[in-house]
């Protein structure tokens, strides 16, 4: 092999790896933070032990959900190649072919079976339905109205779940139900900003035409409501305790002032992309701080 061969050849392997790093969309590997969750809020995370399994639960749960990214782009791409930016993904825009994203498809999906093998038949199970109601989802699900958002909203549910089985500590029903309901706010506000934003994505996604702004509105409040309830009912179960534990009560003023101004900037059409909101936003950023210091003094000072 020439030196021009070998360098075509590295300049290949480069450009490949590249296009699976994009295919396995990095950008949304934060979700895996809430198999954090359950062992924060039980007041365990601190423990290394705690901490590691949740860790590799964490990797476990990125694995699979590379595997659901993947074989959704595969099942996209004709409507990818319709769409002003999709078109420019790794399977639409032609670097990357189907077959190679089936593959490494079942090679993340498999891997991250096998690392939840590790921690026990519980959590196990939990990827296992994870990854199922996530293939649900790109194969039929996501074209269904309501039953897209409440599968959406259930991966975030499996997934702190998950976090408990694997550290090993008691799932609370209020930590459940606050899951799901902040999980419905989230997706509402995404929908609903979907929805305004671009023609391109009511082409490519007829599901977004069968939404009117009327319901999404009802969906946000309700989620927002069930969202404020179930997380005060927990935090002032607290009222009365020891003085830190008492400021887990205090912590719902800045989760409530969070959960408003975010209910707001969604009725201004913005919502697309959650992950960016909460970051870019002054007041969301203040609030989520002043919330995280509340609650881990609540929770490791007492």
């Amino acid at each position: 092999m020439t030196e021009l061969q070998q360098r075509q050849a590295v300049a290949l392997r480069t450009s490949r790896a590249r296009s699976l790093l994009r295919l396995s969309r990095p950008q949304q590997w934060h979700k895996a933070t809430m198999l954090y969750a359950a062992p924060a809020a039980a007041g365990v995370v601190d423990q290394p032990n705690a901490l590691l399994k949740a860790t590799i639960a964490a990797v476990a749960f990125t694995l699979l959900s590379i595997a659901v990214y993947a074989l959704n782009d595969v099942r996209d791409t004709p409507d990818d190649r319709r769409h002003p930016t999709k078109q420019h993904r790794p399977i639409a825009s032609g670097a990357l072919s189907p077959r190679a994203a089936t593959v490494w498809a079942i090679v993340t999906a498999a891997a991250g079976l096998a690392v939840l093998t590790q921690l026990g038949p519980s959590t196990c199970a939990l990827g296992a339905a994870y990854l199922v109601t996530q293939l649900l989802y790109v194969y039929g699900l996501k074209h269904i109205a309501v039953v897209d958002v409440v599968a959406v909203a259930l991966g975030f549910v499996l997934r702190a779940a998950a976090g408990a089985t694997a550290t090993g500590v008691p799932v609370s029903n209020w930590f459940l139900v606050v899951s799901l309901f902040g999980a419905l706010f989230l997706v509402a506000g995404k929908r609903r900003a979907e929805r305004g934003a671009s023609t391109a994505d009511a082409r490519t996604r007829p599901v977004l035409a069968a939404y009117t702004s009327a319901w999404l509105d009802q969906l946000t409040t309700v989620a927002l409501l069930g969202t404020c309830l179930s997380y005060g009912l927990w935090a002032f179960q607290y009222l009365g305790d020891d003085v830190y534990r008492q400021l887990l009560t205090v912590s719902f003023l800045p989760f409530l002032t969070g959960l408003l101004r975010y209910g707001f900037l969604v009725s201004t059409g913005r919502g697309e992309l959650p992950e960016h909101e909460l970051f870019r936003d002054r007041v969301l950023v203040i609030a989520g701080l002043s919330w995280a210091a509340l609650v881990g003094a609540g929770l490791y000072l007492a």
